[in-house]
């Protein structure tokens, strides 16, 4: 149940189970951010026993805010856990989430309706503690989960709780689709982190055609209309024929992993030395991808320009893609970036 909430007039309807995860009774304590019509939460939650029939041994609570967007709300991560201990140790009292709304209600207006649109390295610095083990989380995979996400497919990640660090996961799927060149992604919809989903979001899922998001829910995986790609601990499935070849790691996809693995010892290496001015390991994670994307779509873009609008096996290894490996993934993405260039790589398992 919804137990106090500020503005009143605002409408929180469901987000009494976005802010707390299916499970949670399982865990002492957790964060969770979600997303709520136009607005992004962050939730901080806590499970204290107490010894009382009513409550069944166990008074549990979130305490959450709302924002137009996502990447300020760590900000006030240790407030809301702070809060949330306040609010099972004492219950019914609310000056504190009053004086803080009163503070902050210039910053979170309830009549701002528009989505996020800051690009999501501005969060990078906030969360240099966390990110990293998610993005090695996926390890090898993570070259596949960049070809979904720079695809725009609808990515699940299932996990059971805690939540919180599947939300960086979340987000760290979104920052592989940057693009920083003019001109790309117009006909494209953006890369949207929905964070934290359950049954209560079903129908608003049902009509998007790209986001990233995860559950604590194991009745999603069978609900194959609601997603393209699902991911369960370090296994990415997808059950359309179409985007199968794309599961497959090739030999320029190693070869990638090999050189974030490279540019990440260097990293650490210099770092023990104590070079000062070094890029943490999480913006070193960021710009590989941006970078990688970056070289992919200026060269399709130089090749649309030119006269015969011809992309070899020669372009699509200077754009450090396998030639056959990478040849339905190529093919996706001009289809979906709307970019006018012909594909005359040989398909050998054609005559």
């Amino acid at each position: 149940m919804l137990e106090w909430c500020l503005p009143q007039d605002i409408d929180l309807e469901g987000v009494e189970f976005k802010s707390m995860a299916s499970g949670s009774h399982k865990i002492q304590s957790d964060f969770i951010y979600f997303r709520k019509g136009h607005f992004f939460g962050l939730a901080c939650f806590a499970n204290m026993p107490v010894e009382s029939e009513l409550e069944r041994g166990a008074r549990m609570k979130s305490v959450g805010i709302l924002s137009p967007s996502y990447t300020l709300l760590y900000r006030y991560m240790h407030f809301l856990e702070n809060q949330v201990r306040h609010q099972l140790e004492m219950p019914g009292h609310y000056s504190h989430l009053a004086a803080f709304y009163e503070d902050k209600k210039g910053v979170l207006r309830a009549g701002e309706g528009k989505p996020n649109s800051v690009h999501p390295v501005h969060w990078l610095p906030s969360i240099h503690r966390y990110m990293y083990p998610e993005m090695k989380f996926f390890g090898e995979q993570i070259l596949i989960l960049w070809k979904f996400a720079l695809l725009r497919k609808r990515i699940l990640i299932f996990s059971p709780p805690p939540v919180g660090v599947v939300c960086y996961r979340v987000y760290c799927c979104c920052c592989l689709a940057n693009v920083s060149l003019p001109g790309i992604g117009g006909t494209i919809p953006e890369s949207k982190p929905f964070f934290y989903v359950n049954v209560a979001d079903i129908e608003s899922l049902e009509i998007e055609v790209s986001y990233v998001a995860c559950t604590t829910e194991k009745i999603f995986e069978e609900k194959h209309d609601l997603y393209d790609v699902y991911v369960d601990n370090q296994n990415v499935k997808t059950h359309h024929e179409h985007l199968q070849p794309l599961l497959k790691l090739n030999s320029a996809d190693k070869e990638k992993y090999r050189r974030l693995n490279e540019q990440r010892q260097m990293l650490l290496y210099s770092q023990e030395v104590g070079e000062d001015c070094n890029p943490c390991e999480e913006d070193l994670f960021v710009l590989f991808f941006l970078e990688q994307n970056n070289r992919i779509f200026q060269t399709l873009l130089e090749v649309s320009a030119s006269q015969d609008k011809t992309l070899t096996a020669e372009h699509a290894r200077g754009m450090g893609l396998d030639p056959q490996g990478d040849r339905s993934f190529l093919m996706d993405l001009l289809e979906a970036y709307g970019i006018d260039v012909m594909l005359v790589i040989d398909n050998p398992c054609c005559p």
